[in-house]
């Protein structure tokens, strides 16, 4: 007999999604998924624009009916966007990470690939609940002429509790490529120790990285422009790494960062895509 102590399982969810160009629109031409993770329906708020490379844009909300991620639980995302498709994805709330318990640790992965396309990956903030074990892994790949803007938001722990992350432990990987090209290539761990002392995040509890690749010089400018308007409690760096505009942001408090950032889309959208930032419906409600 095998007595073994068996770890407890949570969720095991996964989302494929495919977006093609239409002669007009952008639409999801393949939507397979496998437990709590999936969309609804596709929006666009978009309209076709004379002489534009691309189809009409396709708004489109990843749902995860749970409410948030536990010990245990193993989501996967899988998107593509063809050629000349352009999707913008968000969520409709925070996403939430539990803490840790007999499930070990969760995992996420989202795995982005754009065949001379164009992706807006604009989720809503992570909170990272006190003693939550994560392994949270983005890679985006990037063929030919793609285009690619984005962000990824974390809160530590609950800081309108006065609570930290405590026992827990972050590990959080992006990876951004243009064919067989590594761009940027990042590993974090965040811990206890690292949030409070100096040579890590020195008591700030919200961290974020916003990307926008290809850019140059002129994008550089508008990026470190748009910023200007830190507000006290936000720190918010602009640079350019080998095409790609890079700003990373620590703050006090996490909307404060969030604000940073879309005024950070607002500026630099049209810059790249030759369109005005239309805010997702969903960030209203």
């Amino acid at each position: 007999m095998d007595c073994a102590p068996q770890v407890a399982r949570g969720w095991q969810a996964r989302l494929g999604l495919r977006f093609e160009a239409s002669p007009r629109h952008t639409r999801i031409t393949r939507r397979e998924h496998v437990g709590p993770l999936l969309v609804q329906r596709a929006f666009y708020p978009e309209a076709l624009l004379p002489g534009a490379v691309t189809a009409a844009p396709c708004h489109v909300y990843i749902i995860h009916p749970p409410g948030g991620v536990a010990s245990g639980d193993e989501l996967q995302l899988e998107v593509e966007v063809g050629p000349r498709a352009h999707a913008l994805l968000t969520t409709p709330a925070a996403g939430k990470f539990y803490r840790r318990g007999p499930g070990g640790l969760a995992r996420v992965t989202q795995t982005l690939h754009v065949e001379d396309g164009v992706l807006e990956w604009l989720p809503q903030e992570n909170i990272f609940y006190p003693h939550a074990a994560v392994h949270l892994r983005s890679i985006v790949r990037l063929s030919g002429a793609s285009r690619f803007i984005g962000w990824e938001i974390g809160c530590l722990g609950l800081p309108a509790s006065a609570r930290g992350l405590e026992d827990g432990a972050l590990r959080l990987h992006f990876e951004l490529w243009h064919q067989d090209r590594p761009l940027l290539l990042e590993r974090l761990s965040v811990t206890r120790d690292s949030l409070a002392a100096r040579w890590g995040l020195a008591g700030q509890v919200a961290l974020g990285t916003a990307l926008l690749c290809p850019a140059g010089a002129p994008e550089l400018e508008l990026a470190r422009t748009s910023a200007q308007a830190n507000c006290a409690g936000l720190m918010l760096a602009c640079t350019l790494v080998d095409g790609v505009l890079v700003c990373r942001a620590t703050a006090q408090r996490t909307d404060y960062l969030k604000q940073a950032f879309e005024r950070w889309w607002r500026a630099l959208r049209p810059a790249l895509l030759a369109r005005e930032a239309v805010t997702p419906r969903i960030w209203s409600t």
